[in-house]
């Protein structure tokens, strides 16, 4: 008689593992990335600003005083050119503000990589049981957040990097009553208060003063309406996705209408902070006056 037949186990196909279908390793190469981003992004910029300069790094309280001694330093000189002072300090910020930018920038492109890798495995990963389920949901929404966090950082910094002198007016105690600033500031504030075209001539460092503040409002009006644009195509192709999967999938179908609705109220939002921004930017003198009395 002929043995019956047998089969080795290695012979046997390998049972599709429960975690088919999940990225776990690129998840982790991304998630460890992003962490060491975000730590980055409050470490880095300041170092990289201090690279080739004399003072080295300097913290808020720090790079606040030096300001406010260039710019009472400044403003006394009369000239529209940036003091020695006032340039080294502009110098340092403009810096600051670009390597906070890249690093954001880096973090974001990150961040939209992790999140495309959660949302293609949120589909699967309730196939794993309800604890996955919710844990794919929230890794999804804190990624989300954290995108978010990034975008408004590297718009803020490409802000900052545009118009740096504008960015660090912010820096000025403006209620300050006591001392050398508070008369120059006393006298920014007179010279705002007068009429434009009026006797009272404006000193050059007001004039770059006013030019500059404009500046800072129109980069944001267009990095506002930039990424408003890019908003608005997300949301499009969130609702054709949402449109595109069957209603069987309820999953997929929810996740797409989360997006399309999140990325349109966000580019509201920001078309929002354009028009005002170019609103400002369009007469800039009344709202550096409202920023000196302590109104902005």
């Amino acid at each position: 008689m002929t043995a019956p037949h047998t089969t080795s186990p290695r012979q046997h196909p390998e049972a599709p593992s429960r975690f088919a279908g999940i990225p776990g390793r690129p998840l982790a190469i991304l998630t460890t990335l992003a962490a060491a981003l975000v730590a980055a992004l409050f470490v880095v910029p300041g170092r990289l600003a201090a690279n080739g300069s004399a003072g080295g790094s300097l913290d808020e309280d720090e790079l606040a005083d030096a300001f406010r001694k260039a710019f009472v330093e400044y403003w006394n000189a009369g000239e529209r050119d940036f003091s020695p002072g006032m340039e080294r300090v502009i110098d340092y910020w403009f810096r600051f503000h670009v390597a906070k930018a890249v690093i954001a920038a880096i973090l974001l492109i990150v961040l939209v990589a992790l999140g495309a890798l959660v949302v293609k495995a949120f589909p699967k990963a309730g196939d794993l049981g309800a604890g996955w389920r919710t844990a794919f949901a929230a890794a999804g929404v804190l990624v989300t957040l954290c995108a978010l966090f990034a975008s408004v950082t590297v718009m803020a910094n490409i802000q900052g990097a545009v118009a740096p002198f504008a960015s660090l007016l912010s820096m000025l105690p403006t209620g300050a009553t006591d001392g050398e600033l508070a008369g120059v500031l006393g006298q920014v504030r007179q010279h705002l208060a007068a009429p434009a075209g009026t006797a009272d001539r404006t000193p050059p460092p007001l004039d770059l003063m006013i030019g500059d503040f404009a500046r800072y409002h129109v980069a944001m009006a267009v990095i506002a309406a930039v990424v408003a644009l890019v908003l608005i195509g997300v949301s499009v192709a969130a609702w054709r996705r949402f449109a595109g999967t069957k209603s069987s999938d309820r999953r997929t179908r929810r996740l797409s209408a989360w997006f399309g609705v999140l990325a349109a109220l966000s580019a509201l939002v920001l078309i929002v902070v354009g028009v005002a921004n170019t609103s400002t930017a369009r007469d800039s003198r009344p709202a550096l006056a409202a920023f000196f009395d302590g109104g902005w």
